[in-house]
């Protein structure tokens, strides 16, 4: 069972003599004006500075704040020039160094291997802001900048490349992202205990290096310290059996144990024990029973400590209150896109027990939900007319990593201590899972009826196996939140693909379907479901692949903005595309999984779900000839593509113009280049915008 931790808020350092900046500050400038000589925590970004709680560097650097501390923010700084982390300084405690909201590589390369030209994150939405491994580069430039400084590194970057991991766009295993970067210190998933603890005890003389009890870090050290039991996890199906016990026969307490995972080099060299490593590390991530494990780079150990304790709903709700502008910094004079997305929303609750393979939130925010009060978020709401620039009543969105498991989980404390299934909903609904929406139906009622708000929408991913569970909750969300159309995730429709995925077959999105249906009309409104499917996922074949597009067809979808499977770092799908294994099963029976690769096969995958156009027909007509499924090509009710080709060349996209019949399917899966690429320097227009900034 998890132990009881006090507030993050209790004991915070007392400096009378300071009061929450207007924005943390990001010149010397801010800083004199503020009556500051220096900084204690300076944070470098990739993102650009929002003083809003949904971007990391301003709730982290107001949750210090709030601690007592001086906080700066350097945005985007130019990462060919030292001096540019000079701008604030030299910090007192350390630099705190996050890629942004995104994984850089992700941010800056598409699924076709190609280089965005946008970025959501910058001024004008102009890509080139950041470079490649933006925790790398921030790091060296950091140390660079000033001999001896302390580096703490943490967010999305760098909680998910904390161990060694297969990275797509070199095609290799990578090792920790703490060696790279050469940090005294790794953050990983919610950070907010770790970084309150680390600048406390900092503070009080303790040095970077010194600090090694804190849940949800990472660091480098020589050997195993005295109290601990190492059980030895380099080989397949090691972490079941627990052989070491002390002379008394009694096993050691789980506090008291370390995993040896197999070595960097080790797994670089052989995808099963990489395979091995995935299914360790995601076996030990609830924080009520994970045990530290360490594994060997280059003579050196890595050291991971258990996940953090998730915070109680009175934390969460004193984090999202903090004094945030809840705007960009003013010396931007460009739109930043992502504001734009987020600024009329709430965030209400983090984390997700899903388990999906192919995404990386459980990995990063924990299957255990944490939740903020109804009072906290009614709060929010009825402070944005007065608090958001041009806000017109409506609110875009109240949720989070998914729409509607508010307040959900187990209905024992002590189970969901002792649980290690990676998910509460898969194959089925856990019978000690809670599943009443009444909090959620009762939190979107009062919204809804907010004085200053007029409309409040979901947009949010709504995860429908659990809402069929409380039709109250389907029939609130879809008579008062949905404007036309409302976004869902089935992924996929046959059983290989959705099995790898752990994701739940078409008959509960069928269920889900015909609720929807049914109250949409009771309302008299005309409304679709736009279903989210994903090409190339590891375990699809070209037949599962056949069968959607002829489910897409039969059901009147035509699949828009179609892209394939993201190998995210850490993510267990990541695993599969890169070992050919499934980590979900036991390793010993050394099993391979169909993992669809290459240019060639990715892209047969993808014309599969836009099987409507013209321009996939070539390649479609040559595979279902190679499948021996000509009878799919033709002009009857039952084929997939015509015959012939149109003498003129279709655009893409040109047919998804028009409204579907019952709505239109999208993926939004990005992918990324197998391909090493070196750190982007930017274009010169860029650069030149990033100095003016």
């Amino acid at each position: 069972m998890l132990e009881p931790r006090s507030s993050i808020f209790a004991g915070a350092k007392a400096r009378s003599e300071q009061r929450p900046a207007p924005f943390l500050p990001s010149s010397r400038r801010e800083m004199q004006q503020l009556g500051w000589n220096e900084c204690d925590v300076i944070i470098v970004t990739g993102d650009a500075y929002v003083d809003h709680p949904s971007f990391g560097m301003a709730l982290i650097g107001r949750l210090i704040e709030a601690q007592g501390f001086r906080v700066g923010i350097i945005a985007q700084p130019d990462w060919d020039d030292a001096e540019a982390f000079k701008v604030l300084g030299k910090p007192r405690l350390f630099f705190g160094v996050t890629g942004g909201n995104m994984d850089s590589m992700v941010n800056r390369y598409t699924s076709d291997h190609k280089v965005r030209n946008d970025d959501a994150y910058t001024p004008g939405g102009e890509g080139g802001a950041r470079p490649d491994r933006s925790v790398l580069i921030y790091s060296n430039r950091c140390r660079q900048a000033y001999k001896g400084v302390g580096v703490v590194i943490g967010g999305i970057e760098a909680s998910l490349r904390r161990l060694a991991h297969f990275d797509y766009w070199s095609g290799k295993v990578r090792r920790s992202i703490l060696f790279d970067s050469k940090a005294d210190i790794l953050l990983f998933g919610n950070a907010e205990r770790a970084i309150v603890e680390l600048c406390r005890r900092v503070d009080r003389g303790e040095s970077l290096r010194e600090i090694r009890d804190i849940r949800g870090t990472a660091f480098a050290t020589k050997e195993i310290p005295e109290g601990y039991h190492a059980i030895d996890s380099t080989t397949i199906e090691a972490p079941g059996v627990v052989a070491l016990k002390r002379k008394h026969g009694v096993t050691p307490p789980r506090e008291e144990q370390v995993l040896k995972l197999p070595s960097y080099a080790a797994v670089a060299g052989d995808k099963q024990l990489y395979a091995h490593a995935s299914r360790i590390l995601h076996l030990e991530a609830n924080p009520g029973n994970a045990r530290a494990m360490v594994q060997e780079h280059d003579g050196r150990l890595l050291w991971i400590n258990p996940p953090p304790i998730p915070l109680s709903s009175a934390d969460m709700d004193g984090v999202y209150e903090l004094p945030y502008a809840r705007v960009p910094h003013p010396a931007y004079k460009a739109e930043i896109p992502a504001y734009n997305m987020i600024k009329n929303s709430v965030t209400i609750m983090r984390g997700c027990f899903g388990g999906c393979t192919f995404c990386s939130i459980t990995e990063h925010e924990g299957r255990i939900i944490q939740s903020r009060s109804q009072k906290s978020i009614l709060r929010e709401i009825a402070d944005m007319p007065k608090r958001i620039p041009g806000f017109t009543g409506v609110v875009s969105d109240i949720g989070g990593p998914t729409a509607n498991m508010y307040r959900l989980g187990c209905k024992s404390p002590e189970i969901e201590a002792a649980c290690r299934k990676p998910s509460c909903v898969y194959p089925g609904i856990c019978a000690n899972l809670k599943t009443d929406h009444s909090s959620l139906v009762s939190l979107y009622k009062k919204a809804r009826t907010t004085e200053g708000i007029k409309k409040v929408f979901i947009a949010s991913g709504v995860r429908y196996d659990l809402a069929v569970e409380s039709p109250e909750y389907v029939k609130e969300l879809v008579q008062h939140h949905v404007g036309g159309y409302l976004k869902i995730a089935p992924e996929h429709t046959e059983e290989g693909p959705l099995s790898k995925m752990m994701k739940p077959g078409m008959g509960t999105y069928d269920r889900f379907a015909k609720l929807f249906k049914k109250f949409s009309k009771e309302a008299g409104k005309d409304q679709y479901l736009i279903p989210y499917f994903i090409a190339a996922h590891p375990g699809t074949t070209d037949a599962d692949m056949m069968e959607l597009a002829l489910w897409l067809k039969r059901n009147g979808f035509k699949a828009d903005q179609v892209q394939t499977y993201l190998p995210a770092p850490m993510a267990t799908a990541t695993t599969m595309y890169h070992t050919e294994k499934n980590p979900l099963k036991s390793l010993k029976a050394n099993e391979s999984l169909e993992v669809p690769k290459g240019k060639t096969k990715r892209t047969l995958h993808k014309a599969f779900l836009r099987y409507h156009d013209p321009n996939n027909w070539p390649l479609l007509r040559n595979a279902l000839r190679e499948m021996g499924r000509e009878d799919l090509i033709g002009s009857g009710p039952d084929a997939l593509i015509p015959v012939h080709q149109p003498r003129t060349r279709v655009t893409s996209g040109g047919a998804n113009r028009s409204r579907p019949r019952k709505g239109s399917a999208r993926t939004q899966h990005t992918g990324l280049p197998p391909r090493h690429a070196e750190p982007s320097r930017g274009s010169r227009r860029a650069k030149a915008k990033r100095k003016k900034r």
